[in-house]
């Protein structure tokens, strides 16, 4: 299924739950000194930031289902995801640097993505599921303001870079769980014990070929020293909700997904493992031809984790603990 059903108690779960993870970022912002490095405003930008969240969060609790048996009104399907532009000028207004353009891309880019996919010949049926030339132009859209930085300026302080790729996923979320309905992408925050234990699988399967094959091309680089406990789980779930889902959703979630129902699973497991490679090949500028190779085949096995039960959990555990593992011991 696109995503698992919402219940009424599962929704409520999500909401408590919600709340208490915007006490501990409202907690993380005061400790790592936000107030200062935004210059000021944080009501108004933590504001922006928990719209931001909430749809991003929600949809992890199946709220895609409930939205697709209130909206029947195709230009209002069409239209709300608008919406998800709002925190832009919430943040931006109170401290003039309100950018029309900013505002204009982060409403035309959802609307259009919906639009696309509302007149999709063959919705909801298999013929339906298959990768076609919205999917390449919607995908562009979400992948292509992320990959070159386009939107960076929108949130221009140390901290909120991900802003605006979180409201690029919040509209892929919509766009592809709601309008298209997409099957079986496993965006599901209610984790379970598998998710955990065939990502650890796949990072043990990883880790040898990692280690050897980038210490050969002068990829990883070694170093002593252990991170405080609060480092380390900062990193975990820093990199998991921030980095590993937004891109496993794109990369597993919508394109290998769209691309096995087109040309089967081993070439869209290998397609989708090559571009996720490419997307690391300005990291730094002209080409880090290393960190595609690297990146290619770790995406291999972030496939591997991701197709065993449809769970993005799973590959983003694979994802984060390569990551973080990387970030502590061998950048």
């Amino acid at each position: 299924m696109a995503s698992v059903r919402a219940r009424p108690s599962s929704l409520a779960l999500a909401a408590a739950l919600y709340v208490l993870l915007l006490i501990a970022f409202w907690v993380a912002a005061l400790h790592f000194n936000m107030p200062e490095r935004i210059r000021g405003h944080m009501p108004s930008s933590f504001t922006a930031f928990s719209l931001i969240l909430a749809p991003y969060w929600f949809f992890g609790f199946g709220l895609a289902d409930e939205l697709r048996r209130v909206l029947h009104n195709k230009w209002l399907r069409i239209l709300l995801p608008g919406v998800l532009a709002i925190p832009y000028p919430i943040f931006s207004i109170p401290r003039g640097e309100f950018r029309a353009m900013y505002a204009a891309l982060l409403v035309l880019i959802p609307v259009l993505a919906a639009a696309l996919f509302e007149f999709l010949p063959q919705k909801g049926t298999p013929e339906g599921a298959k990768f076609c030339w919205q999917d390449l132009v919607v995908l562009s859209m979400f992948f292509l303001p992320v990959e070159f930085g386009l939107l960076r300026f929108a949130f221009p302080y140390s901290g909120l870079g991900a802003l605006p790729k979180l409201i690029l996923v919040d509209s892929a979320l919509y766009s592809y769980l709601v309008i298209r309905n997409l099957d079986r992408v496993g965006y599901d925050f209610r984790f379970r014990f598998r998710d955990l234990a065939v990502g650890i699988r796949e990072l043990l399967f990883y880790a040898p070929i990692a280690i050897g094959l980038g210490l050969s091309l002068h990829f990883l680089r070694p170093h002593r020293g252990l991170p405080s406990a609060p480092q380390a789980l900062g990193a975990l779930l820093i990199t998991f909700f921030f980095v590993a889902i937004p891109e496993e959703l794109f990369f597993r979630g919508a394109l290998q997904n769209l691309l096995e129902a087109r040309i089967g699973h081993r070439r869209a497991w290998i397609i989708a493992s090559v571009i996720f490679g490419f997307s690391h090949f300005n990291k730094p500028l002209p080409f880090n031809w290393r960190y595609v190779i690297m990146g290619s085949i770790a995406g291999m096995f972030y496939g591997r984790a991701w197709r065993e039960r449809r769970r993005l959990a799973a590959s983003a555990t694979t994802h984060t603990m390569v990551d973080v593992l990387w970030s502590l011991w061998f950048r």
